[in-house]
């Protein structure tokens, strides 16, 4: 579906017609009430800027309605426009820019092909160091920040062969899963990001260690007992506030913890060795008190010195390259003609009007325009919840702008919700027939529900609770397990006297 460029162009028109015959009054004789009339008329421009910005995101995805919604945000920034041509102290010229921004941003998009041109050892492929890029293209902070990011991560890495095999393999056989790390990212960005920056690191370092870890998966973990969106081991989680909290949720699966983490643990490798990142990396993969010792044993050599990088095991000699390939590449994917998906990621909050299970929201939510619809993203955003516990309502969820009028439209009153509910709810043990004589009284007897349950791999009490027709607090109280994640063990016993016969 094209993007409504033409009454773009036509409103930047009128921008400047604005900007060059309307004369606003001096702004030496504003009063308050004119600063703040002013100060509004600047909040709903932005606004929408913003509104415009989501809805090209759904027009791409072939929302139906996304055009109106682009529609309706440019005529309220012309709005905008004539209200600051009568208003006293307003500037409309100030108002030009947003105009400029948006165009510009059709324009590079429109004008986007291969990058044939690019010379392949050229470290700003991209041009992420022109001095203008922060400037003019859109979302002006967030380029800034990649520039200020490319810079230092160019200067931080080498670009050697290993990196270039990094980059085949992501772009080969691991093309998907880079993909489906940068949605993933999307939308924690604004949860995890903050938190490398503080601490300045690139976030091109953040994205290549979470795409190589956990492919932005909030909830894996490993057979070494690594967890999280960044692998945090139990131990190293607990050197940096990661662990069970009060209530018993382990804080490795928060996005939001586990960045502040993982930060202060590169900086603190880079501290003690040398300001080498890639050994940092190492350590980060390969155990912290391996790198100190070959870093202190070989004078300080780099990790690509023989010395150095023969020492570490295969996985680590794998994983450095790999991390600063994933991060290369989400700093130059045009160059190498790579796609990455763009999502709307507002953050938003959604309070349930009614209980479910982030199984049944996937479900009535439907793809909203996505590729994959939103139950990884729900689960990434509300890590202390698995996918099929009940969720009562009133619960505020972490969500976006997207999710939360996808809720309102499917997941409270339609026939979907209903759908996704029934669906949730079904037990495949109400499939089987039982046909042929009926059984004697004593073997009926051992048919009734069993007052225990052994726990099977991948159970959750929540389902454990449907399939006997239990309270989910009764049977947690009856087992004393604390909510809200109520950790179960494969074999173990639970008790269910709680539970109807």
């Amino acid at each position: 579906m094209p993007v409504p460029v033409p009454q773009l162009s036509r409103l930047f028109a009128a921008a400047i017609s604005c900007a060059l015959f309307l004369t606003p009054v001096q702004a030496d004789a504003q009063s308050r009430r004119d600063r703040e009339a002013v100060a509004a008329l600047q909040q709903r421009m932005e606004a929408a800027e913003q509104r415009y910005r989501e809805a090209l995101v759904r027009v791409r995805n072939n929302e139906p309605e996304a055009v109106a919604e682009s529609d309706a945000a440019l005529e309220d920034m012309e709005d905008v426009m004539v209200e600051c041509g009568k208003q006293r102290g307003c500037e409309p010229a100030a108002f030009v820019t947003t105009f400029k921004r948006l165009l510009k941003a059709e324009a590079d998009e429109a004008a986007a092909g291969p990058d044939d041109d690019i010379d392949p050892f050229d470290p700003d492929p991209d041009g992420m160091m022109a001095g203008s890029v922060g400037a003019d293209v859109p979302e002006a902070a967030r380029a800034a920040a990649l520039l200020s990011d490319g810079r230092r991560f160019v200067e931080m890495v080498q670009f050697n062969p290993a990196v270039q095999e990094g980059i085949r393999r992501w772009l080969t056989d691991r093309r998907h899963s880079l993909i489906v790390s940068h949605e993933n990212y999307q939308y924690m960005r604004h949860l995890m990001w903050p938190q490398f920056e503080r601490q300045g690191l690139p976030e091109a370092l953040l994205f290549g260690i979470l795409a190589t870890e956990s492919t932005g998966r909030v909830h894996s973990t490993s057979r070494a007992g690594a967890a999280g969106p960044l692998q945090f081991m139990p131990a190293t989680g607990l050197r940096f506030g990661l662990g069970p909290d009060s209530s018993g949720f382990d804080t490795r699966y928060d996005p939001y913890a586990s960045a502040e983490a993982a930060a202060a643990y590169l900086n603190e490798r880079m501290r003690e060795l040398g300001n080498n990142i890639e050994l940092a990396l190492a350590g980060y993969n390969g155990g912290e008190g391996r790198a100190r010792r070959i870093h202190r044993e070989n004078g300080g050599r780099t990790f690509w010195d023989e010395s150095v990088y023969s020492q570490f095991p295969p996985e680590t000699r794998d994983y450095v390259p790999m991390v600063i390939a994933a991060a290369w590449l989400f700093l130059h994917p045009r160059r190498y003609g790579l796609e990455f998906e763009k999502v709307s990621a507002r953050p938003a909050p959604l309070t349930l009007e009614r209980a479910a299970s982030i199984y049944e929201l996937t479900i009535c939510l439907g793809n909203g325009g996505t590729r994959y619809g939103y139950m990884r993203m729900l689960r990434n955003l509300n890590p202390r919840y698995q996918a099929d516990d009940v969720i009562p309502a009133g619960t505020t969820l972490n969500a976006t702008s997207d999710v939360v009028r996808h809720y309102g439209r499917w997941c409270t009153r339609s026939a979907r919700a209903d759908i996704a509910r029934e669906l949730v709810n079904s037990d495949p043990g109400n499939a089987i027939v039982r046909s042929g004589p009926v059984a004697p009284a004593a073997a009926q007897a051992s048919t009734d529900a069993p007052r225990v349950h052994r726990v099977s791999r991948g159970e959750t009490l929540g389902r454990i609770a449907q399939r006997y027709g239990c309270g989910l607090q009764a049977l947690a109280r009856a087992n004393n397990l604390r909510g809200p994640v109520y950790r179960l063990r494969v074999g173990q016993q639970l008790t269910l006297e709680s539970c109807g016969s």
